[in-house]
């Protein structure tokens, strides 16, 4: 999958923050900074990690003026380490300076999420497992942060409710409520969805694996279950319908996860719970 960002989704994200922020109505700089001082300065690195959001930044400054100029010094996606400047910025100061926080939002926030999907990625190199984000996103953030997870080397899973049918827990209950099985289940979505959509089910036992395998099912995914069920399911499966690990995964059990032999391991806390990268903006005036 294509890590590239709409531009028109940029702008649209862009000017939403800006707004937000006030940043047309900075009163502060507006009653200090003349309109013709110039100024630059470099964006730095203060923790080890992975660069994501430059474009963002860059389409934050431009869009307050587009004389100020944001020219990176890594490309998106490079490690850097606690010093490395990032990126050079420079042009009028009051833009730079109203612009300053949305920018180094958008860089710390999408660095973060690039940064801990990285890590996974890396501890389960060499298995031929993907790690995928979920929905568990920020509210109007989702396009970003999910790019972000491809920046990391990480890949999407369904962008919204509306791509395909992941039958959860929730789900399930309400159709045993009525007296339905896994089977019949399966069967009443796959009548309901559009031709050709994924079907998947979540299961927390081998057996609801085993009637989900036997009913047809696309995917299946695995909800918290200990690896010895795990690799029961991966054996049932035999091949038949993409194996899918989620609930509970850390850094430091996702290659034990991930050698049990499921096709794909999702991590809710890549985008809901991965700390920002400490990233500043170090000004010189003139």
């Amino acid at each position: 999958m294509s890590s590239s960002l709409d531009p028109a989704l940029i702008r649209r994200i862009v000017a939403a923050a800006l707004e937000e922020d006030g940043a047309r109505r900075d009163v502060t700089t507006q009653a200090l900074v003349p309109a013709d001082q110039q100024g630059s300065g470099s964006v730095v690195a203060k923790k080890e990690g992975v660069v994501c959001g430059l474009p963002i930044a860059a389409a934050t400054f431009a869009t307050l003026d587009t004389e100020v100029r944001l020219e990176p010094l890594v490309p998106e996606g490079a490690a850097v380490a606690p010093g490395d400047v990032i990126s050079r910025v420079e042009g009028p100061l009051a833009p730079i300076l109203s612009g300053e926080r949305v920018a180094l939002n958008f860089l710390q926030r999408l660095s973060g999420i690039a940064t801990a999907t990285r890590r996974l990625v890396d501890a389960t190199a060499g298995l031929d497992v993907r790690i995928l984000d979920t929905r568990k996103t920020t509210p109007g953030m989702r396009a970003l942060e999910r790019y972000a997870v491809r920046v990391g080397g990480g890949h999407n899973h369904r962008f919204n409710l509306s791509d395909a049918v992941l039958i959860k827990d929730n789900h399930l209950a309400a159709a045993r409520a009525r007296g339905l099985t896994i089977a019949q289940v399966l069967e009443q979505a796959r009548a309901a969805a559009p031709e050709g959509m994924q079907i998947e089910i979540e299961v927390t036992t081998v057996d609801e694996a085993r009637e989900a395998f036997a009913a047809g099912a696309d995917a299946i995914l695995l909800d918290n279950m200990p690896l010895d069920a795990m690799r029961q399911a991966v054996a049932l499966a035999k091949g038949r319908a993409l194996i899918e690990a989620s609930g509970g995964v850390t850094l430091e059990n996702v290659r034990a996860i991930a050698e049990t032999g499921v096709d794909r391991i999702s991590v809710g806390g890549i985008t809901h719970s991965a700390p920002a990268l400490d990233i500043s903006l170090e000004l010189e005036t003139r």
